[in-house]
């Protein structure tokens, strides 16, 4: 499932500690170090940890508000924490989980009982991981599904801040390509689509596949110029392309695409959509392969 060589994350003060995890771990798995809290957090910031093995007793931050810190923050949350303490009562062990971590360890180590715990820990997250991606992502084309696209858009629309646009996109004359070509090459041309929109997405656009050929974007961009440009760019690299059927046929593809912009009185997600759907069957109505903004 994950054949990948998993980060592992060990925070202690005690060196010696380090030592033997180091000589436990160092075969399999990549391993960072860090001597106190603090400077975890700020690697954490930085690397893609799969696990953190986090010694309580610490200078600075101590186990417990690290693990706070991390379980607090959406993007480090689901990062398994083992706790490696010298504590053995029960108070101790029981905060260790009502903190957050997943597991603990006590000192002196046991060698097969750490490793088997890091191992199931780590089998856990990459099966929790797989998990989601079902229940994220589009399987055709690995773009967000309708569900997750909804859910980070509902999330996104209550930022205030910024400017908001949503972009509907449908493949023009989709049904024509299927019944000519087959519905397996009408599943090669929304792949090739759905990558070629992504590949000219600026990196924190939310983009989902909602059903069929149809396609939504929910983008922060400072102006209607920008998402004008940005949105008229993946028209034009989609009309460039050459989709090659089995038979070696050249067919071309185009799309259109349905601009709104969140509005004082847009009352939620829903509404936004909508906006934008509507000028997407204007664009539709006015001849196919254009951008309408409404």
């Amino acid at each position: 499932m994950n054949n990948k060589k998993h980060t592992i994350l060990i925070v202690d003060d005690t060196e010696s500690n380090i030592d033997i995890l180091l000589e436990l771990l160092d075969e399999k798995y990549d391993i960072l170090v860090s001597l106190d809290g603090e400077n975890a957090l700020n690697i954490i910031k930085n690397e893609k940890i799969d696990l953190i093995l986090l010694d309580i007793m610490m200078p600075g931050f101590n186990g417990y508000e690290v693990c706070k810190i991390l379980k607090s923050n959406p993007d480090t949350e689901n990062i398994p924490i083992i706790f490696i303490t010298a504590k053995t009562d029960e108070d101790s062990i029981e905060k260790a989980y009502e903190v957050g971590g997943v597991d603990y360890v006590t000192k002196p180590f046991k060698p097969r009982e750490l490793t088997a715990r890091v191992r199931t820990q780590l089998k856990l997250a990459d099966l929790l991981s797989y998990f989601d991606k079902l229940a994220s992502y589009d399987e055709m084309t690995g773009i967000y599904n309708r569900r997750k696209f909804f859910e980070l858009g509902l999330e996104r629309f209550k930022i205030k801040e910024k400017k908001l646009f949503a972009v509907m996109i449908d493949i023009d004359k989709f049904k024509q390509v299927n019944d000519t070509y087959g519905h397996h090459f009408g599943d090669k041309v929304i792949k090739i689509v759905a990558k070629t929109i992504e590949n000219h997405l600026n990196e924190d656009a939310i983009f989902g596949r909602i059903g069929g050929e149809e396609f939504a974007i929910l983008y922060f961009i400072d102006s209607k110029e920008l998402i004008l440009k940005s949105i008229e760019n993946i028209r034009h690299q989609v009309e460039k392309l050459n989709i090659v059927t089995d038979n070696n046929e050249i067919v071309k593809c185009t799309i259109s695409e349905g601009i709104s912009e969140r509005l004082e009185d847009t009352l939620n997600l829903d509404a936004l959509l909508q906006k934008a759907d509507l000028a997407l069957y204007e664009a539709k109505d006015e001849g196919r392969n254009r951008v309408i903004f409404r």
